[in-house]
């Protein structure tokens, strides 16, 4: 391979898709490409997809159209579209026909077999699609991480859940967990590598086999300066024994992202979540009284198939109650193939339009005021680059998963944890100085 050959790679979608990006980019690094940030430059260009919203269907396939004058212009550019998005064979079959251009198209379970999958677009001249299906978990491919100080670990692929709106035990298939020797060697391969902050990734990393609260602890034994977070966890079998772990824990962030989806017990369970509204309280109030800085975040869908305006009105109600510090919401989309597609649906998308934008203004409210509680507390930060002012302004994340931008006169801490005396509380973030 010409060392000058140079990729162009985009993820899209969630932290799962940016740890296959990293991937991505490292076979790509072992196959001699350089890195580019310029579409015109680039001799291939690599699409890694998400499937969860129709929206970012929708730019993709926008994107990919985009791409047909510039192969024209270069015939030899190689194309490429991958992830969970085409692990839907409708999509696939749908980007074969439309856009005779893309050279390879793979799934999600061969993320393995990149370069034996582009070596033969290469060597044979001819497009190349592989969306087949296998339970293998392939340890030690290469990574060109984004962070020298952060690093993404998945400790599980796939999904058991099926909630029913939702297509990723479709495109990602069954949950498969890594064995916790593999996961404890790769986090001390990082430590030593001076990485300081670890993001465990799983769908559901509670359901972690054969146990979540073990693997912290043998990670919160490995030696080194270093912070544990974690995503995604599901409701339905979040622990107190977890939450007891979390709380007696020097390492492990206290910041914990539990989606909610729904106020209503009903949608709930037409949703296929697993648990109510109140067991879903009660876990919040016992995090909350083990760690009371915690910072709570959430997912809420509006415009579930059946909802009605009481059902969004109990999702308001337990806004309210909870008071997150932060929720990322969604209008409901529509995803061929799974049982909400088939639920009748009498909700206008300008009603669902209207309830979403109250929503919003019940969660800006309550963020006027949610971060006040760090005024005076000191947190403890790991600095991540220099803020928007400039010299001896620093931006970071506390313990808490707070943003904190911060004065310090150690201009030396990028990369390092600081203590930060936090004055100040806004929206978003909260401001201090370093200790």
């Amino acid at each position: 391979m010409d060392k000058s050959k140079l990729a162009y790679t985009h993820t899209y979608g969630c932290r799962a898709n940016v740890s296959d990006g990293e991937k991505i980019n490292g076979m790509l690094a072992e196959m001699r490409y350089g890195f580019t940030n310029i579409q015109d430059e680039a001799d291939l260009i690599l699409f890694n997809t998400c499937a969860v919203r129709e929206n970012a269907e929708n730019k993709v396939f926008g994107n990919i159209g985009a791409l047909i004058h510039q192969k024209r212009r270069n015939p030899d550019l190689i194309v490429i579209v991958c992830g969970c998005m085409v692990q839907q064979e409708h999509i696939t079959e749908k980007l074969y026909k439309t856009f005779p251009f893309v050279d390879l198209i793979f799934g999600t379970h061969v993320l393995h077999k990149f370069p034996e999958l582009l070596n033969e677009v290469i060597i044979n001249k001819r497009r190349v699609t592989d969306i087949s299906n296998t339970e293998t978990i392939t340890e030690d491919l290469p990574i060109r991480r984004e962070s020298e100080f952060k690093a993404d670990v998945p400790i599980m692929f796939g999904c058991d859940n099926f909630c029913s709106y939702c297509v990723v035990p479709y495109v990602r298939g069954r949950e498969r967990s890594r064995k916790p020797n593999d996961i404890i060697n790769e986090i001390q391969g990082l430590v030593k590598d001076n990485v300081k902050e670890v993001m465990l990734l799983g769908q559901n990393v509670n359901s972690f086999t054969p146990s979540f609260p073990e693997l912290l602890k043998e990670i919160e034994a490995i030696n080194g300066d270093f912070r544990i977070t974690y995503m995604t966890s599901h409701p339905k079998d979040l622990s107190r024994n977890l939450i007891d772990v979390i709380a007696n824990s020097e390492k492990i962030s206290h910041h914990l992202h539990l989606p909610v989806q729904s106020g209503s017990n009903r949608i709930l369970e037409l949703m296929n979540r697993g648990y109510t509204v109140e067991q879903y309280e009660s876990i919040i109030n016992y995090a909350r009284e083990l760690t009371p800085l915690i910072s709570i975040t959430t997912d809420i869908i509006v415009g579930f198939p059946g909802e009605t305006r009481t059902d969004f009105e109990e999702t308001l109600s337990l806004i309210k109650k909870i008071r997150f510090d932060s929720a990322y919401t969604f209008i409901y989309s529509k995803r061929e193939g799974t049982k909400a597609a088939e639920l009748p649906d009498t909700v206008t998308s300008e009603e669902k339009s209207a309830w979403f934008r109250e929503m919003l203004d019940v969660l800006a409210e309550i963020g006027d005021t949610a971060y006040e509680r760090y005024v005076g507390k000191t947190l403890r930060v790991l600095c991540e680059g220099e803020g928007r002012t400039g010299q001896g302004q620093f931006t970071g994340k506390s313990r808490e998963g707070v943003i904190v931008d911060f004065n310090s006169d150690n201009t030396d801490i990028i990369g390092k944890f600081v203590n930060v005396k936090i004055d100040k509380a806004l929206k978003w973030a909260v401001l201090g100085r370093s200790t």
